[in-house]
């Protein structure tokens, strides 16, 4: 019997269960609002053991606010972003961070869904023209928007790249979870040890409930932000709500749990389709989506019993994001192949 899970997106998920727990707990009794809260504190606190000592975290209600009011603290109106073409915050962010900030975003095609040292550079210049906006942060996905996860060795390139020309590093960390399973790290090695700046740290598409957060690893960057975060209507007076949410979600390792759990459902999905005639895997699986190019005319029957997005429309082909979430089964996904082989033999 289906279940009615599909694989359109890791946001259509539910919440985990022990998160759930954590919500219920921090609900039994009354506590100071706008995170003065013994969560908050803790939260806090569990942060720091993950990334280190002198670090900031504020927290926040959803993605586009993380990355916004990152970018908000370290830009100025005739300053640029250097990010992917396929960026989220550059496609699906409705043009906030320009609005929000006053900068102009810069896209830089990517390859395999990443940044590159090299193409980085070549997008940086006019370097105190006054004809010119002037240059001042490369924002990267981790993973990226096709799924894909940077290594160390490439963080460092663009982190030293940054440094080099003066300019700021910003991970859009969604997905970071699913990032730190894929490459058997701690968050800290390839974030702060790296070089990054500012981090927006994911929690709602890996299971939490309207949780993110904002990782200063440069101090002089967080000097203002808790007006920025007030201005941008992103301070939460329950904030122990949110707050307990991630200490449980850092504290008890769920993120690892889970994250693996999703990845290798994606390795899993990858593994049955890649010898079928009609499908062609587009983008190496290194995390929880698995991207193909799939036959037009059997995509609307497939979505019908499964729903996923169409990513980019072909001629006779179309390049299909099947994203695997936390509760994906391997039922699920034999379920999909055979409708899947049926519809293509």
């Amino acid at each position: 019997m289906r279940t009615g899970r599909g694989f359109a997106s890791d946001n259509n998920s539910g919440v985990l269960p022990e998160i759930l727990k954590a919500i219920s707990e921090a609900n039994l009794k009354h506590t100071s609002a706008y995170g003065d809260d013994p969560w908050t504190k803790r939260a806090e606190d569990a942060f720091k053991h993950c990334f280190g000592d002198g670090i900031e975290v504020h927290f926040v209600f959803n993605g586009t606010a993380a990355n916004v009011l990152s970018l908000s603290s370290c830009t100025r109106s005739y300053e640029a972003v250097l990010c992917s073409e396929m960026a989220h915050i550059y496609e699906d962010e409705c043009g906030a961070p320009e609005s929000f900030t006053g900068c102009k975003l810069i896209p830089i095609q990517p390859i395999d869904g990443k940044l590159t040292a090299e193409r980085v550079f070549a997008k940086i210049k006019g370097v105190g023209n006054p004809h010119n906006v002037q240059p001042k942060v490369i924002s990267i996905s981790q993973t990226t928007e096709v799924g894909t996860v940077y290594s160390k060795a490439e963080l460092l390139e663009l982190s030293h790249l940054a440094k080099e020309h003066q300019l700021y590093f910003h991970v859009d960390g969604a997905r970071i979870s699913n990032a730190a399973a894929s490459l058997d790290l701690t968050f800290r090695e390839f974030t702060r040890e790296v070089g990054v700046d500012i981090l927006s740290f994911g929690g709602t598409k890996c299971g939490l409930l309207g949780a993110e957060a904002v990782v200063f690893f440069n101090s002089h960057l967080a000097r203002d932000f808790k007006f920025r975060r007030k201005q941008g209507m992103q301070l939460a007076s329950k904030m122990r709500f949110i707050s307990a949410q991630f200490e449980a979600f850092l504290n008890q390792e769920l993120w690892r749990k889970y994250a693996i759990h999703s990845n290798n459902m994606a390795k899993y999905l990858a593994e049955k389709v890649q010898s079928l005639a009609g499908v062609e895997i587009a983008f190496p699986v290194q995390a929880n989506g698995v991207f193909a190019w799939v036959s037009k005319p059997i995509i609307p029957k497939l979505q019908s019993e499964f729903p996923f997005y169409v990513w980019q429309s072909g001629k006779d082909k179309d390049l299909v994001r099947w994203m695997m979430s936390f509760d994906t089964t391997t039922e699920d996904i034999d379920q999909f192949c055979q409708l899947l082989k049926g519809h293509l033999f």
